[in-house]
């Protein structure tokens, strides 16, 4: 068969370069810290967000069963909407089935033919295929170079495009735990007015005064035209939202983006974790700070074995070490200690940027941070590091 011989193809050339993906296996018993995913505060598994969870799936079941705008739109989803509402002090918000889609509606139907999108180099797979599917023109600047962003901010204020322009970036970006300085962003919003489109997926819960992200901690959330939130990491549910600053881009995604009309919609009972989810990542100001101040001491304790990682505060600790084999053993090595990360290889990072990704939340400055860089500079040892 031609396809199937096309597809074999495929698969044995990036199984040759090492780059070959499975499915991890199921956690064992002996799994002591899961350091890959992305529950930044541990609310998952947190009783009270459970027990709203399983409230909720005993009175509307497991699945909403329908696209919202047939009957699968229901009162959990309208508590969240509020929720969110209330705590990004908005009066628009739209929820989705994940942030994959709604990143995927926002910059396939916003931008249209006409339209400039400049975007930062290393933008959510996402944010590609929507910008893609949209027809506007697409110029990546180097990445968190607000330099290069103004210089070409400039260059279209003095031959404007006939549409829009679109400035796209993540806060926290998701494979790098960095992020541009987002005072300048908002400056360089007042002075050119293009429409500001921000994901902050890794920077929910972690940033702000209430948890609402950098825009919020820099106070700068009324200048974002489009703001993209997730459910699914540091609030330990699943789905997406988004916040606008126009409400008829709200109105016009739940006419024309199929991911929204035509998607079975959230389950009741995640969205009503969620929402408890928001009111504890609310009430948690006093915890945040010691977390970013974790990060920073432990990026140095990493920098003190030997490894090259890059200041911050973030929850996502990258430590790159290039050669994507070696890498793929320390992965296997630390797994074998009871420690899992992320084992990130190309395409989803640049070739020869090949990184174990580090997940943070609290029970690793509890418990595990002295263990982590002592099964790290094990396995280096193992490896040949």
């Amino acid at each position: 068969m031609i396809l199937g011989d096309r597809l074999m193809r495929s698969l044995r050339e990036r199984r040759d370069q090492g780059l070959l993906r499975r499915l991890p296996p199921i956690s064992p018993k002996a799994l002591t810290l899961n350091l890959a995913d992305n529950d930044y505060l541990e609310l998952a598994k947190h009783p009270e967000v459970v027990a709203a969870a399983r409230a909720a799936l005993e009175e509307f079941g497991c699945s909403a069963s329908a696209s919202p705008l047939i009957t699968g739109y229901a009162a959990p989803h309208r508590r969240l909407e509020q929720a969110i509402c209330d705590w990004f002090e908005t009066p628009s918000c739209l929820i989705w089935t994940s942030g994959f889609a709604a990143n995927q509606a926002v910059l396939g139907h916003l931008p249209g033919k006409g339209d400039l999108i400049l975007a930062d180099r290393y933008i959510h797979h996402s944010m590609i295929q929507g910008i893609l599917r949209s027809g506007a023109r697409l110029r990546r600047y180097g990445h968190c170079d607000l330099d290069q962003l103004e210089r070409w901010l400039q260059e279209s204020s003095r031959a404007p495009p006939s549409g829009q322009v679109f400035v796209v970036t993540e806060s926290v970006f998701s494979m790098d735990g960095d992020y541009p300085d987002i005072a300048r962003l908002a400056s360089l919003k007042k002075h050119f007015g293009f429409c500001w489109i921000l994901d902050e997926a890794h920077a929910l819960g972690w940033y702000g005064s209430r948890g609402e992200g950098l825009a919020g901690l820099n106070g700068v959330l009324s200048l974002v035209d489009v703001f993209v939130g997730t459910l699914g990491k540091a609030l330990g549910s699943l789905g997406g939202f988004t916040l606008f600053a126009d409400a008829c881009m709200k109105d016009y995604l739940i006419n024309f983006a199929g991911e929204f009309i035509y998607s079975t919609y959230l389950p009741p009972a995640c969205a009503a974790a969620a929402e408890r989810a928001i009111r504890l990542v609310r009430a948690m100001d006093a915890r945040r700070a010691p977390l970013r101040l974790g990060s920073e001491s432990l990026r140095q304790n990493l920098n003190d074995l030997g490894l090259s990682v890059a200041s911050g505060d973030s929850p996502v600790v990258p430590v790159v070490f290039g050669d994507t084999r070696k890498t793929c053993a320390m992965g296997d090595h630390l797994e074998r200690q009871g420690i899992r990360v992320g084992v990130i290889r190309p395409p989803t990072v640049p070739h020869n940027t090949s990184r174990l990704r580090i997940s943070l939340k609290p029970s690793v400055f509890q418990r595990g941070g002295e263990r982590l860089c002592q099964a790290l500079a094990d396995s280096m040892r193992k490896v040949g590091y």
